[in-house]
């Protein structure tokens, strides 16, 4: 029986991509998401992968519906479960911290934070019970540096790469590997969310250079992956060529 490889935040950017390359390897998916026209897009476009894929349709910050999803899965899936890729989250607004919006706050520790709390909570006791498996978080630059107007986005990052390696200590003994990914600047949804569907802003963040896409974070993840069973990459942080920081860029104009 093929494995499963569960990931949150499946309905577009790393774990849309991600999605694609594990079916493409084979692997059976258990993807996650808020959108589910967007779940039922990506599951038609990769049945030609002839592998199975499980939609889960709930918001990662309801620790209720997290809950319920996981505890939807049938026996076989679960038996086979063996990586859980934590990737929901998101950036929302970008301004000093005496004039932040509180919902903005919110969204993002409840998502980044108390969201890859609870996956993992309910999904963790499954890999344990298979003897081991793998998790990966997706964290960010903003996990190892600070810049001006991210404070809270920064903080839930920081927090995702400490999580990492705690993670790391709490699992060691029971055979489960735990990665941490930070990705610099990607021309993904990020900046359209971040910037509230403004779409001129969110250009401006990628003008200029040759940002990260998708399908790198995906290939890092599936590299990270596919490794021996005894190798495990603890923290991967990458950027694109012309990033040399989360604030220092080389943009042709």
């Amino acid at each position: 029986m093929k494995k499963y490889v569960f990931i949150t935040g499946a309905t577009a950017g790393f774990g849309q991509a991600t999605a694609r390359i594990f079916a493409e390897n084979g692997w059976n998916l258990v993807l996650t998401g808020r959108r589910k026209e967007r779940l039922e897009e990506l599951r038609n476009e990769l049945k030609e992968k002839q592998v199975d894929i499980v939609l889960l349709n709930f918001d990662v910050r309801s620790e209720e519906a997290v809950n319920k999803a996981v505890d939807s899965l049938s026996e076989e899936v679960r038996l086979n479960l063996a990586i859980l890729i934590n990737n929901a989250g998101l950036a929302v607004g970008r301004g000093p911290i005496d004039s932040g919006e509180p919902d903005d706050w919110n969204r993002m520790i409840d998502t980044n934070v108390k969201g890859l709390l609870y996956v993992t909570r309910a999904v963790s006791p499954i890999l344990k019970a298979n003897g081991g498996g793998h998790i990966v978080n997706i964290a960010s630059i903003a996990g190892k540096e600070v810049y001006a107007g991210g404070n809270v986005y920064c903080a839930t990052k920081h927090a995702v790469d400490a999580l990492s390696r705690a993670m790391r200590i709490d699992l060691v003994h029971d055979h489960i590997k735990v990665t941490n990914i930070a990705p610099g600047a990607a021309e993904t949804e990020f900046s359209l969310v971040r910037f509230k569907g403004n779409e001129d802003t969110a250009k401006l963040v990628y003008d200029g250079y040759d940002a990260l896409m998708a399908e790198d974070i995906a290939d890092a993840v599936y590299y990270v992956c596919s490794r021996p069973k005894h190798v495990c990459i603890n923290d991967l942080v990458i950027m694109p060529t012309a990033q040399a920081s989360s604030t220092i860029f080389h943009k042709t104009h």
